[in-house]
C-alpha cells in the first residue's frame, strides 16, 4: 500500500479536521497524519525504518532527564500549518497530559526525528521541518536513507519562523552529535542497508 490522501472540504475548520482525524476508523497499523490540511494515510514502516528508529530510541533513553520520554507513535499538532504529525521519534517532557489527549502541542517537543521512506521523503525534507520550525521545536533530526547525495543524517536547530539552520550532517557510517541537553553521539553505521 502506498500513501493515500483523504479529501476534505477546504472550508472545514481545524477543529473539524482534527475531529475527523480522531474519529475515523483508519486501517489498523497505518500512520494517519494531517499534512498541509489533508489527511494522509501511510502504511506502517518497513523493517529497516523501524530498526533505525529503535536504535535511536535506545540511545535517547540513556540521555534524557527523568521527566522526559521518548515516543514513537504520539501525534503533535501545528494548527498554524494545518498539521497533525506523528514523528518517527518524539522527545518531550511528560508534563500535565492525560489519557484523553490524542495529541500534544508541537511546542512542547524538544526533539523530533523523521526517517524518510522512499515515497514520502518530500514531507520529511520540506513540509514537516517547516512546520516543526514554526512551532519552535529546538531540534529536528532527519535520517534520510534516500538523500540524493547518499544516505545521511542531518541535525537541524535554531528555528526561526519556518526555517531551521543545519547544525551537522553525517553520512551513514559516521557519528552525529546531538547538543545539550542531550550531549549524545549517535553512531549511524547501524543505519547502513546491508
Amino acid at each position: 500500500m502506498s500513501a493515500l490522501t483523504v479529501s476534505h472540504d477546504p472550508g472545514e475548520s481545524w477543529d473539524e479536521l482534527v475531529r475527523l482525524w480522531e474519529e475515523m476508523d483508519w486501517p489498523q497499523g497505518s500512520k494517519v497524519e494531517i499534512i498541509e490540511g489533508s489527511i494522509t494515510v501511510s502504511p506502517s514502516p518497513a523493517f529497516r525504518h523501524n530498526l533505525i528508529a529503535a536504535r535511536i530510541h535506545r540511545r535517547l533513553n540513556a540521555a534524557i532527564p527523568d521527566d522526559w520520554e521518548v515516543f514513537q507513535t504520539l501525534a503533535i499538532s501545528v494548527p498554524s500549518r494545518l498539521g497533525m504529525f506523528i514523528p518517527d521519534i518524539l522527545v518531550a517532557p511528560v508534563g500535565e497530559f492525560t489519557d484523553v489527549d490524542t495529541h500534544l502541542p508541537a511546542a512542547v517537543a524538544e526533539l523530533v526525528v523523521e526517517i524518510t521512506s522512499k515515497k514520502n521523503a518530500r514531507h520529511d525534507r520540506v513540509t514537516k521541518p517547516a512546520a516543526y520550525a514554526s512551532a519552535g521545536i529546538p531540534l529536528y533530526l532527519l535520517v534520510d536513507r534516500w538523500a540524493p547525495e547518499g544516505p545521511s543524517a542531518t541535525l537541524y536547530g535554531e528555528p526561526r519562523d519556518d526555517v531551521y539552520r543545519t547544525l551537522a550532517v553525517a553520512k551513514f557510517g559516521e557519528s552525529l552529535t546531538l547538543p545539550a541537553p542531550f550531549d549524545l553521539a549517535i553512531d549511524t553505521s547501524g543505519f547502513l542497508v546491508e
